[in-house]
């Protein structure tokens, strides 16, 4: 009864059009003063512990460091070193441009970034090369996607933050931990590469069934020269994913490291950026971050009632008595999580449903690490289709195309992305089998 009450009074907030984050805090607010004994002065006290984290200082600065990246010329660079690599292949602007979302989704972490970033030089030069708007528009949107699931990715530590406090029995009634930020980046790697593959596959055979244009062969003095200049956005990666499995530094010692790196190589290395538009990107970047910080905050206030009224666990023992198996559960998750992806964007459905489903997914045996690259690839399809569709809006400015047009030309990625979904749901090896080999579980 206590969580129809909840989500029904949750769900009339949102429909009004009050912003998510309030609308969590509100929903809090009046239960917990009007249905139970819980004092007031726990909800403050709670306010201030949910984002009292070292693991989210990770947030803000992987927020930097992409902001950085996108204004200091690294996106034009690794665009360059994909195009000599594939552009004489059949849509080869649009193989370079898969291939350049997958570098930069790598020190981004920002799928609207790594849009921005790639789109705004591919999308054009796409145009003038004789691709379709559409065809251009359907890659970079889709392809932009990336940036949240190859490692550092923003919305897996929204997730390892949101799933922290969460207490998970197994089936054998064990207790279980939450997945940590380096055993989701580790795990992201491989996810990611297949689906870059995957969209790289579907761009290929479109553009040789219409027979889109090809660029000349790059000789590999070119293809060198083109590695070279991008090689100082690169190391990026290799500083991030390296210092974390070496155990160099931890996730958010990495965010920090990624930032300065990325405020060095673009205004002292590349020169792309000046000293005085500095202020200009710290200030966008504590936009966002105050943003993300304060929908955290108040959905640890919502986690916090969860856990207090027992309704992960309710469902959890429904469910096993009802004899749903894992198998069912996902299933079951995917849609929902499909559905809250028409309404909702990505940080909020991420913080809302995870310390919800995360115990009920232990109690069925499904590890913590696999839910998580299964909710970010969820994400991952909600940010491109329609009514808020992150990407979508992003595309849709940089390419001048209407809302229902571009959805119709990312049709055929999305239909890509939705078979590796259900790939990625029933293979569990596939997010596990990396950090499993590494000794991260």
């Amino acid at each position: 009864m206590s969580s129809l009450l909840i989500f029904s009074l949750l769900i009339f907030l949102m429909l009004t059009g009050m912003p998510i984050s309030i609308a969590l805090g509100l929903t809090v607010l009046s239960f917990v003063f009007f249905m139970t004994n819980v004092p007031t002065e726990s909800v403050a006290l709670k306010l201030f512990t949910g984002i009292d984290n070292f693991e989210i200082m990770a947030i803000p600065f992987f927020i930097l460091a992409g902001n950085f990246l996108t204004h200091g010329g690294v996106a034009r660079r690794m665009i360059n070193f994909a195009t000599s690599m594939v552009g004489h292949w059949y849509g080869g602007l649009g193989l370079a441009g898969v291939m350049a979302c997958a570098l930069f989704a790598a020190v981004s972490g920002s799928s609207p970034a790594t849009v921005i970033a790639i789109g705004s030089i591919m999308l054009p030069a796409m145009v003038k090369q004789g691709f379709p708007k559409r065809f251009g528009a359907g890659v970079i949107t889709t392809s932009g996607a990336l940036g949240i699931l190859i490692p550092p990715s923003i919305v897996m530590v929204v997730y390892a933050v949101a799933t922290g406090g969460s207490i998970a029995l197994d089936p054998a009634g064990h207790r279980v931990s939450s997945a940590s930020v380096g055993q989701l980046f580790i795990a992201g790697v491989i996810p990611g590469i297949m689906l870059a593959t995957l969209l790289g596959f579907t761009t290929f055979y479109r553009a040789w069934k219409n027979d889109y244009p090809r660029l000349p062969r790059a000789s590999w003095a070119e293809r060198f020269i083109a590695f070279r200049k991008c090689i100082w956005g690169l190391l990026l990666i290799v500083i991030v994913l390296g210092g974390i499995y070496t155990g160099k530094f931890t996730p958010t010692e990495a965010a920090a490291v990624s930032a300065v790196y990325a405020f060095i190589i673009a205004v002292f290395v590349y020169r792309d950026m000046s000293l005085k538009d500095v202020p200009k990107v710290l200030l966008g970047s504590a936009n966002m971050s105050a943003m993300i910080l304060y929908i955290i905050t108040n959905a640890v206030l919502f986690s916090f009632l969860m856990a207090n009224e027992n309704i992960p666990q309710q469902i959890a023992n429904w469910m096993a008595a009802a004899g749903v198996n894992w198998a069912v559960f996902l299933l079951v998750v995917n849609i929902l999580l499909l559905l809250a992806g028409n309404v909702m964007e990505a940080t909020s459905i991420v913080l809302i449903m995870a310390p919800i489903l995360f115990p009920v997914a232990v109690k069925l045996g499904i590890h913590p690490v696999h839910l998580g690259i299964l909710m970010v690839v969820n994400m991952e399809v909600g940010m491109c289709h329609p009514p808020v569709g992150l990407n979508l809006y992003v595309a849709s400015g940089i390419a001048k195309m209407g809302i229902t047009e571009l959805t119709i030309a990312v049709m055929p990625w999305l239909l890509t992305m939705l078979g590796f979904l259900a790939l990625v749901t029933y293979v569990p090896e596939i997010s596990l089998w990396l950090p499993r080999m590494l000794g991260m579980l």
